[in-house]
């Protein structure tokens, strides 16, 4: 087995190896909502995605499992100011010697996927397969249960995390949530909140017809469990 695993390893562009141990250092430590493990699973789905599509050039597998690993390196969520951070995903682009339209390729992908992005309508207009897929691939692992995906389980992590409520019938889902409320960590909200006004959404937002398939089971997975919740905190189940 351990034979095996390294040839495999052996077989990895450098660049994807050098990503992944990035990735390890630098998510590592966060909680299991946004570790290195979701960047992993979403540069699986990635790749997945893209075999389903018909994407096989070289160069632009890489260019999607580069922006797949790299894409939560910089989150605001885990920044002392609320503001993303590109510098270290810019400087490893750098070092391992990239071509520049790659460069740029990735960075686009990472900087506009986001869904912060979409809801401000400042995500790119007519996305490349590339920035769709690595999209629609962290969308699925934002959607369903743990196993099939991190969905839920993430969801309920991060909020542990931040010492957010279950749920609070007082507290109510916003509604057309602007970029700033939506990053916005002053306004006090429940993580079963965030199925209303994020995850519930996901659905209807992936743009490859690969992602669309996988969400349909994924989307249903969750609704049973909202609804499932909501039986049982009223005491009804």
């Amino acid at each position: 087995m351990a034979a095996a695993a390294a040839a495999a390893a052996a077989e990895k562009p450098v660049a994807v190896r050098r990503a992944e141990e990035l990735v390890e250092r630098e998510m590592g430590g966060r909680d299991a909502s946004h570790d290195a493990a979701h960047a992993l699973r979403v540069r699986d789905l990635a790749l997945s995605l893209a075999a389903e599509e018909g994407l096989s050039a070289p160069g632009r597998l890489l260019t999607v499992e580069l922006a797949a690993l790299l894409h939560d390196v910089g989150d605001y969520k885990y920044t002392k100011n609320n503001v993303e951070d590109m510098s270290v995903v810019e400087k490893f682009l750098e070092e391992v010697g990239l071509e520049e339209w790659q460069k740029d390729d990735i960075v686009s992908i990472i900087k506009g996927m986001g869904f912060k992005n979409e809801i401000s309508k400042k995500s790119i207009a007519e996305p490349t397969l590339e920035f769709a897929i690595v999209q629609d691939a962290d969308r699925l692992d934002a959607i369903g249960a743990i196993g099939d995906t991190a969905g839920i389980a993430r969801c309920f992590t991060y909020g542990g995390s931040k010492n957010s409520t279950l749920h609070d019938p007082r507290i109510l889902p916003r509604d057309n949530l602007s970029k700033e409320k939506y990053m916005s960590k002053e306004e006090k909200q429940t993580s079963i909140n965030h199925f209303h006004e994020k995850l519930f959404k996901l659905k209807d937002m992936m743009k490859t017809e690969a992602g669309k398939r996988r969400a349909e089971k994924r989307h249903k997975f969750m609704e049973d469990f909202v609804a499932e919740f909501y039986e049982e905190w009223s005491g009804r189940a």
